[in-house]
C-alpha cells in the first residue's frame, strides 16, 4: 500500500504526536508498505524534500505555541510531486495547516482520507488569544473540528473512549469513529535493552543517592499539565521521607515559573529538555511515574512507563483507565490526599511495588507499534472500501491542471 502522512508535526521537532507518527510510518515500512510525508519545515520558510522526495516540507509560520509552526501554502510543484507518488490512502494528523492540504489533495485525486484526532485543542487556546476571548476561542476551535473531522473524511480514528465519546456525544459525530490507541516502539524502554552503566551515570549526575526513591514526570511544562499537584504534595511528602525526590524532564512556558516557585525544594529536580534518544534512560533509573494532567487523549507516557516496569500513579481520567487498572498495574487517584498516600505506601511497601512493576510491563505489550500498525491497517481498508459511496463537502473542485515533467 502507498500511504500519505499529512502533519503538522514531525521529527526533529518532538512531541508525542511526532513520536508516534515516527514509530507509526517504521512499523508499516517493516510490513513492506511505502510511507510518504508532507510535513512542515520547522526551521526555514523555504521548501525542503528528502530520503529521495518521500519527505516534503512546506514553509511553516509560528504560533506563538512552543516552536509549533502553521502552513496554508500549497503551490501547483507541491501537488504534482504528491500526485507521482500515486497514493492509495491519505492519513492525516492535524486538523489544520497541512491537514487542510490533505483534504485538498483527497478530494482533487479521488483519495480516501483516515484522520486521526491528537489533540483536545481547546485546551490549549489561551496560548494564543492570552486570556481574551478565550470561550469564543473554543467555540471556533470546536466548530472547526467537528468540520473537518465530520465532512472531509472517509474514516476518523480516536485513541480513547474519551475521544470517542467527545465526537459521539458532544459533537453528536455520525460517522465511523474507530477506537485505536496510539502505540509505541515499547523495546526501547525495556530494560535489557538499555546500558545499565549508563543509567546509573545519569542518576549519579542528577544528584540522586542509591536509596532514593525517585518520581518521575515526562511532559510539556504547562499549566494544563497540573503539575503544580505533584511539586506541591512533594513539598509534603519529603518532609517525612527525605529520601523521596521527583524528577521533572520536559520543556514548555511554565518551566522557568516553576524552577523559581519550588526552588527552595532541593528533592524537585528539573532535567529540563531531553533528546527523544535519551529518554528511556530517565524512565529506568526512576521508580514510579506520576501525572496529574487531564488534557490528554491518551497519554502516550503513561504507556512509556509501563513498557519501563515502572508503575504509573495517575489522576482519574479516562486518558489513563484506559490503559492504567489500579492496584494491578499502576494507583489511580482522585486528590492530592489520596496520591501522597499512595506515593507513601509504596515507598514503604517494596512487594506491592515490585507487583505493580511486573504488571506494568506485562499490559504495555498490547501497546506496540506492530500491533498499532496493524489496527491502523484495517481501518485504511475501510476507507478505501467505502471511499466510493463517499460523497465531499466542497462539491466539486475546480479540477488543478497537472502536468508532468
Amino acid at each position: 500500500m502507498r500511504i500519505g502522512i499529512f502533519t503538522d508535526t514531525y521529527p526533529p521537532y518532538i512531541n508525542g504526536v511526532s513520536t508516534s507518527i515516527l514509530m507509526l510510518q517504521h512499523a508499516l515500512e517493516k510490513q513492506g508498505h511505502q510511507v510518504f510525508i508532507v510535513t512542515v519545515n520547522t526551521e526555514k520558510m523555504s521548501y525542503k524534500y528528502e530520503d529521495d522526495n518521500k519527505i516534503i516540507r512546506i514553509p511553516g509560520i509560528p504560533t506563538g505555541i512552543y516552536d509549533y509552526r502553521l502552513t496554508g501554502i500549497y503551490p501547483l510543484r507541491i501537488i504534482k510531486k504528491i500526485k507521482k507518488w500515486n497514493l492509495d490512502v491519505i492519513h492525516s494528523h492535524t486538523e489544520f495547516g497541512v491537514g487542510t492540504f490533505a483534504r485538498i489533495i483527497a478530494k482533487q485525486f479521488g483519495i480516501p482520507l483516515v484522520h486521526t484526532y491528537h489533540t483536545m485543542y481547546e485546551d490549549y487556546v489561551h496560548y494564543i488569544t492570552k486570556g481574551y476571548f478565550d470561550e469564543a476561542s473554543k467555540k471556533i476551535v470546536e466548530y472547526l473540528t467537528k468540520f473537518y473531522c465530520d465532512k472531509t473524511t472517509t474514516e476518523l480514528i480516536v485513541p480513547t473512549k474519551k475521544t470517542y465519546d467527545l465526537f459521539k456525544q458532544k459533537y453528536k459525530f455520525d460517522r465511523n469513529v474507530h477506537i485505536v490507541p496510539t502505540g509505541i516502539e515499547i523495546e526501547r524502554f525495556y530494560k535489557e535493552n538499555n546500558n545499565k552503566k549508563e543509567i546509573e551515570k545519569l542518576r549519579n549526575d542528577l544528584g540522586f543517592d542509591k536509596d532514593d526513591f525517585v518520581i518521575l514526570f515526562v511532559g510539556r511544562i504547562a499549566e494544563e499539565k497540573n503539575i503544580n499537584l505533584l511539586l506541591d504534595s512533594q513539598n509534603i511528602i519529603n518532609k517525612k521521607y527525605k529520601n523521596c525526590k521527583i524528577l521533572i524532564v520536559g520543556d514548555g512556558p511554565d518551566l522557568e515559573n516553576l524552577k523559581k516557585q519550588y526552588s527552595k525544594n532541593k528533592s524537585i529536580v528539573f532535567a529540563g529538555k531531553v533528546p527523544w534518544e535519551n529518554i528511556p534512560k530517565y524512565y529506568l533509573l526512576a521508580n514510579v511515574f506520576a501525572t496529574a494532567s487531564t488534557s490528554e487523549t491518551q497519554g502516550l507516557t503513561v504507556i512509556e512507563a509501563c513498557a519501563a516496569s515502572l508503575p504509573p500513579i495517575c489522576i482519574n481520567d479516562e486518558s489513563f483507565t484506559n490503559v492504567v487498572i489500579d492496584d494491578l498495574n499502576g494507583k489511580i487517584f482522585n486528590t492530592k490526599k489520596e496520591y501522597i498516600k499512595i506515593i507513601e505506601n509504596l515507598i514503604l511497601d517494596k512487594q506491592i511495588l515490585k507487583r505493580l512493576s511486573n504488571q506494568a510491563r506485562i499490559s504495555s505489550e498490547t501497546y506496540s507499534s506492530k500491533y498499532y500498525a496493524s489496527r491502523v491497517l484495517d481501518v485504511y481498508k475501510k476507507a478505501i472500501e467505502n471511499s466510493g459511496r463517499k460523497k465531499g463537502l466542497f462539491g466539486k473542485i475546480k479540477e488543478i491542471k497537472v502536468h508532468e515533467e
